[in-house]
């Protein structure tokens, strides 16, 4: 991807969160210049890669194979090393429509995909194998909103704005936006997107950046090359 989109995408949805009184914490705004000068006080934003998440999975094409994100609070994924009682994520996500999330599932985090606001949010799941293939022909139990409900696999689930699904470990799962952008939320456990993430097909799950500009903010992987306390 190159950076020129990156800003741009940033600047897109930072107006589409205000419009919908979502505010993100000041350090979403800290620019390149402001992270040259912070101390260890920050530590925490980057050993928990807190902050801005544009990736195109490899894929060259955002609009088709692409996600948003800005992770706002993470535990250390190392239970050894978090706080006590700490073992939660939460994340604001956008999702086009027909825009596609590719099909993933985690081995260790449990999250709630909430739709927030916008369009609808279009998710399809699979029960993995022991080998880690799709199951295509188990049915699928999940909780939305309380409510236990039973899909055939693949099945399309829509969810309107206010309601969510709680994905378990395990269930690969994808979901794109529909009828308009979908904010989206995300609360887990501990996230660890550099060690928790199983794709069905091979993705690049961080973009390499072409810097055709100067970054407006950084993204959570451009942290080592700014701060250094």
């Amino acid at each position: 991807m190159r950076r020129s989109q990156i800003n741009a995408i940033i600047r897109d949805a930072d107006a589409f969160l205000h419009a919908h009184q979502f505010y993100l914490p000041p350090f979403a705004y800290w620019r390149p210049v402001d992270w040259a000068a912070k101390g260890p006080e920050v530590s925490e934003i980057v050993d928990r890669e807190l902050g801005w998440d544009i990736t195109d999975f490899g894929s060259g094409d955002y609009a088709k194979i692409g996600l948003f994100i800005f992770t706002i609070r993470n535990s250390d994924p190392a239970p050894s090393r978090a706080l006590a009682g700490r073992v939660y994520a939460e994340k604001v996500l956008m999702s086009d429509p027909g825009q596609v999330t590719p099909l993933h599932f985690h081995w260790r985090k449990v999250e709630d995909i909430i739709n927030r606001g916008g369009g609808t949010l279009v998710l399809q799941a699979y029960h993995s194998t022991k080998d880690e293939a799709l199951d295509t022909q188990t049915p699928v139990t999940v909780q939305t909103d309380g409510v236990r409900r039973t899909l055939a696999p693949g099945e399309l689930l829509r969810l309107a704005p206010g309601e969510s699904i709680t994905i378990p470990n395990g269930l690969y799962h994808t979901f794109w936006g529909e009828g308009g952008r979908v904010l989206v939320g995300e609360v887990s456990l501990a996230n660890d997107d550099n060690a928790d993430n199983r794709f069905l097909e091979p993705v690049g799950r961080f973009p390499e950046i072409i810097e055709d500009e100067a970054p407006l903010y950084l993204l959570c992987k451009d942290y080592a090359r700014y701060y250094k306390p």
